[in-house]
């Protein structure tokens, strides 16, 4: 029976030292006071489970022989390399003890072995529910801080060699590239996508594809963008994964809260300005802009008639994200354009930052801790 309890002692300690570390993660890592709670519930049910091994938590306690435990001496000196590494290591810790436990108990009290059970399988529903929430943390910060997106094809480069063009912009400081080809069948696409998937790879830059999904699994870009009658979110998601990034095109607030309510990592909000790119489509102007910055949590990208000119505008009606296709793509100095407006943005969100910061000092207040005075 000693074997038993130090084995039971061992895993219960295993499995409740995991989801400690879970659940600090969900508490201030993705701050859902609701996952927090269930995953701290979890852990005291285990706590609670102590005192259904024979003779109780005293009993495990004296059977513990921590000096003598080969186990205590091994050590595994594999590098984590983020969030999602030590999680899913602490998840499947909680479950390979729950496993041990539950197999232990099945010896002497089957009821206890089924309540056991039933913990393990919560552990793989809250595991999924976890991850899911750190994936999509990690979507969201693919578009970034405050940035310039551009968007492209191959009929927007007034002649000039996409990838060119690409390089270009990127080098300018372009955040993100979208690869929109309307027009293309999909064995002119898969090239052109193959050689920019490649260049924004080197470049530390993602790489959105315009609508087809075929064509972004078979590149690995890092994600789609949709329009509002393409694939559904919902069927994007399931064929490209949770690591995929999902933007939808919305042209209202109505769509745009949708989209977030449905999985959107991120959205565009246009077209802010009369632009022939979206022929038909009446501008939406800086209102829906406006609305977006107040209302919509997820990141939002202004998109549609966009250049330097009323880039301003754009940003002091909220925008942290602007979008552009001609302002770039028919520039005749791709990269000076580039370097230009993403200067702009950057420049302004700055401003604005440090403008807030010091509205937030006590009047006379120097920052030197002092009062002002040496």
């Amino acid at each position: 029976m000693k074997d038993i309890l130090r084995i039971a002692d061992v895993n219960l300690n295993r499995a409740r030292e995991g989801l400690r570390i879970i659940e600090e993660m969900a508490r201030f890592k993705l701050a859902d006071s609701g996952l927090t709670a269930a995953i701290k519930d979890l852990r005291h049910r285990l706590s609670r489970l102590e005192q259904d091994f024979p003779g109780g938590r005293a009993d495990l306690i004296a059977a513990r022989d921590t000096a003598n435990d080969i186990g205590a001496l091994t050590w595994e000196p594999r590098e984590r390399r983020s969030f999602l590494d030590t999680a899913g290591a602490n998840w499947k810790r909680v479950q390979e003890a729950a496993r041990v436990l539950e197999e232990l108990a099945r010896g002497f009290d089957p009821p206890l072995a089924h309540r056991i059970k039933e913990i393990r399988f919560e552990a793989y529903t809250r595991e999924q529910e976890f991850t899911a929430q750190l994936y999509a943390r990690q979507r969201s910060a693919v578009i970034g801080e405050a940035g310039l997106y551009l968007v492209i094809g191959s009929e927007n480069t007034k002649g000039r060699p996409l990838l060119n063009v690409v390089s270009e912009a990127i080098s300018g400081g372009v955040r993100v590239v979208q690869l929109r080809e309307k027009n293309a069948e999909a064995s002119e696409i898969l090239p052109l996508a193959h050689s920019l998937a490649t260049l924004c790879r080197q470049s530390g830059v993602p790489f959105i594809i315009n609508d087809r999904v075929d064509i972004a699994c078979a590149v690995e870009a890092d994600g789609v963008h949709l329009g509002q009658d393409d694939l559904p979110i919902e069927e994007a998601r399931r064929i490209l994964g949770w690591s995929k990034v999902i933007g939808l095109s919305t042209h209202s607030m109505e769509e745009a809260l949708d989209a977030e309510e449905r999985g959107a990592d991120y959205i565009g909000v246009g077209p802010v300005f009369t632009t022939p790119t979206k022929e038909g489509r009446r501008a939406v102007g800086l209102n829906l802009v406006r609305a977006a910055s107040r209302k919509v949590r997820i990141p939002f990208v202004a998109i549609g008639g966009i250049d330097q000119e009323n880039s301003k505008e754009v940003l002091q009606a909220g925008a942290r994200h602007i979008a552009v296709v001609r302002a770039l793509g028919h520039a005749p100095d791709v990269y000076a354009a580039a370097k230009t407006l993403s200067g702009t943005i950057k420049k302004y969100w700055r401003d604005t930052i440090e403008s807030d910061v010091c509205g937030l000092a006590e009047p006379g207040d120097t920052g030197d801790g002092a009062g002002g005075r040496s």
